[in-house]
């Protein structure tokens, strides 16, 4: 893990997160730790470090670098999961990690089985919570109230309804609060 966050250390982007600015990708890691240890404390190896790594040096690899349009944001997201797969195989062997446990990291972190696999659904509860928690707001600065009750539906598609219970636990502000309770009415 110290290996990971080495990695995402070196993100030049920054992220204030409760007070304290780091840079985006390291933030957003530890936050999903901490929301992995509150959805599966008992969550093994592969789960925390696909946890870690589900956003490894993102920024390498820029959103401007494909292009406009939902095709082209779907081509940059799949990009993004091989690369950051790919990253942190060759990280964790790098450490000695069994061929085991790298391909059940890759897995996850690919979110290979969503929908079926209870440690990919953790993984993907985390990453929705993690989204709530940092990019709502500056989501909702930015988009007209409709888009974003069809983007909160669509995150809140993806989530457990034990994750979606601890929504109400996310520190927001209230008029993000009750934007959330009109999307999920």
């Amino acid at each position: 893990m110290a290996a990971i966050d080495a990695a995402n250390a070196e993100d030049p982007n920054t992220i204030e997160v409760r007070g304290a600015v780091r840079p985006k990708e390291l933030a957003h890691a530890e936050l999903m730790g901490e929301w992995l240890d509150r959805l599966d404390p008992g969550a093994g190896d592969a789960q925390r470090l696909a946890a870690r790594a589900h956003h490894l040096r993102r920024w390498s690899l820029p959103r401007a670098s494909y292009p406009e349009g939902r095709a082209g944001y779907l081509r940059w997201r799949t990009a993004l999961r091989k690369q950051h797969a790919d990253e942190v195989a060759g990280i964790l062997q790098a450490v000695g990690y069994d061929a085991e446990t790298i391909t059940r990291t890759q897995a996850i972190v690919r979110k290979e089985g969503l929908g079926r696999d209870p440690e990919v659904q953790t993984h993907e509860d985390a990453l929705c919570l993690v989204f709530l928690e940092t990019q709502l707001a500056a989501l909702v600065d930015d988009l007209e109230g409709d888009k974003m009750v069809e983007v909160i539906q669509k995150t809140a598609a993806k989530m457990s309804a034990e994750a979606l219970a601890l929504v109400a636990d996310l520190p927001m502000r209230e008029s993000d609060r009750a934007l959330i309770a009109r999307a999920l009415g």
